[in-house]
């Protein structure tokens, strides 16, 4: 299906950080640039809001992270992680990023969820029904959901080198743009993307 992007079109980004991170990580020991993953969203529209959705472990060395998401243009929204008796961790922000999705979409023509979780399905299509939205997604195609993929109005795969920055396997460790903790996930999804 082809999608219109034209500069008159107001749009809004969301990105979700985990999912982001996990999927780089896996597939292409990489981080993501969410400079380049914003401007590429945008598309030389009316950028209305960015939003990035990010879990914090607590971690003082996570402040870069956050810094670096600010300095390429996103407000941050960040949550604990929960950490359950027996051990289980849990951190998401479906919930918040849909609230947020839908609160926003009367402002927007156009909506992008950087994210492959398809438990953004129903969003999608309940930004589509009742808004007249359009809905794209950005995501790794190597794990997205393939029905978040066929109900979106249009697909980047984030797997194109220019989204990417390359986790070097000889890093020493507090080098810049690395982190020594292998707590701290946040710290190299996003650091050395400007």
């Amino acid at each position: 299906m082809s999608v219109i992007r034209h500069p008159s079109q107001r749009v809004a980004v969301f990105a979700d950080v985990s999912n982001l991170y996990h999927s780089a990580k896996h597939l292409h020991d990489a981080r993501v640039n969410f400079g380049v993953l914003l401007k590429e969203a945008v598309a030389g529209r009316a950028l209305i809001r960015s939003i990035a959705y990010a879990i914090t472990t607590g971690d003082a060395e996570e402040q870069p992270f956050f810094d670096a998401l600010t300095k390429a243009e996103f407000e941050t929204r960040v949550k604990d992680l929960q950490v359950f008796a027996g051990g289980a961790k849990k951190g998401d922000w479906d919930i918040g990023l849909a609230m947020d999705a839908i609160r926003i979409a009367p402002s927007v023509d156009a909506i992008v969820l950087a994210t492959g979780d398809g438990d953004y399905v129903p969003l999608v299509q309940y930004l589509q029904s009742h808004f007249g939205m359009q809905v794209e997604v950005a995501a790794f195609g190597g794990s997205a959901s393939a029905k978040l993929i066929e109900v979106a109005d249009a697909f980047t795969d984030l797997s194109d080198n220019k989204f990417l920055i390359r986790i070097g396997r000889t890093r020493r460790s507090g080098a810049k743009g690395t982190t020594p903790s292998s707590r701290t996930q946040h710290n190299r999804s996003a650091s050395a993307k400007s």
